[in-house]
């Protein structure tokens, strides 16, 4: 077994991470759009999420991406709260460009103005409860790259009065990501990465520009997991059992698409390899893919932080079964 690095580098930032994150946005909790679709994972445990970030923290990770959309602020407080006097010791990422609601728990529109960015930066450390953030992202993935240039020019200026170390764009568009990689702070680039959806260009771009690649989304939004069947619904307050457009693998009221789920299936015997769970094979694929990828898995529960942080000691694919994995799934 291929042992892998268990920190990584930020990109040009010299900012050291785990090679693995935590994502946040199901500790939110519940919150939706105006016109009522779901945008959280469900109901969540706040003194179960609290458990689960420290003990995240006692098992090496040392990265949290997070937004202040997710849970309309929830999520940044709960963080916070979490990591306490152990702000030091990690690395926050979080976003900006959604337009929030905190007490109705709506998600109210967008603003890709320099100025909403300074004032979404203020709220987003008051929420935290800190007086830096590691790495700012812009939360607008099809944002005009016009505009995201001026956005670009506000992040290094938010770098020189040392409110944040780094910035990044949160999109799935490799030419959008350059927009933002021209900037000298600029240090990742957080995209849509796993083991079912590829994305040769943004890790190109990543590779060629010298930037992280912080990958959402590692386990297929919980396909990869292993506990979905097909025509099982989910909670009624999980955007997962009312997809949007943009979101893969699942249907309208039915729970998991069953052709996705073959797919996770045929996977099964090369991700279960060395010992490890089903997801901890996703994550283990997604370090062999590039060694600038860090995943950022969600996570609701200790148990999930246990199984998520136990791929680190399991390390990356090899490079045969990387081959068997396009061969299974003809490409």
């Amino acid at each position: 077994m291929e042992s892998i690095e268990h920190v990584r580098t930020l990109g040009r930032s010299g900012i050291r991470v785990s090679a693995l994150g935590f994502g946040c946005w199901a500790i939110g909790g519940e919150w939706a759009s105006l016109d009522g679709q779901p945008l959280g994972w469900g109901k969540v445990d706040d003194e179960e999420s609290v458990r689960a970030v420290r003990r995240a923290l006692d098992l090496g990770v040392t990265f949290f991406d997070t937004a202040d959309a997710y849970g309309t602020g929830h999520s940044e407080r709960v963080l916070a709260r979490a990591l306490g006097k152990r702000r030091a010791d990690v690395v926050v990422a979080t976003k900006w460009g959604n337009l929030i609601d905190e007490e109705r728990r709506l998600l109210t529109g967008s603003d890709d103005s320099p100025a909403y960015a300074r004032r979404a930066l203020t709220a987003s450390l008051r929420r935290l409860d800190t007086d830096y953030i590691d790495l700012y992202q812009l939360h607008l993935s099809d944002a005009d790259p016009e505009r995201a240039a001026e956005l670009r020019e506000a992040c290094e200026e938010f770098v020189r009065e040392g409110l944040i170390r780094a910035y990044a764009w949160s999109t799935d568009d490799p030419a959008r990501a350059a927009v933002f990689a021209e900037g000298e702070h600029c240090t990742a680039v957080q995209h849509r990465l796993n083991i079912l959806q590829d994305a040769p260009e943004l890790l190109a771009l990543c590779e060629g520009s010298n930037l992280a690649s912080i990958n959402r989304s590692p386990l297929a939004m919980g396909l990869l997991t292993g506990k979905h069947t097909p025509g099982r619904a989910l909670e009624a307050g999980d955007i997962r059992n009312a997809p949007p457009a943009w979101l893969s693998g699942f249907t309208e009221g039915g729970g998991a698409d069953a052709e996705w789920l073959r797919r996770v299936e045929a996977l099964r015997d090369v991700l279960t390899s060395g010992g490890r769970t089903l997801a901890q094979g996703a994550l283990a694929w997604i370090w062999a893919r590039s060694p600038l990828t860090v995943p950022i898995p969600g996570f609701r529960s200790v148990a999930q932080a246990e199984e998520n942080a136990g791929a680190l000691a399991k390390g990356p694919l090899t490079a045969g079964q990387l081959a068997e994995v396009d061969r299974i799934l003809g490409r």
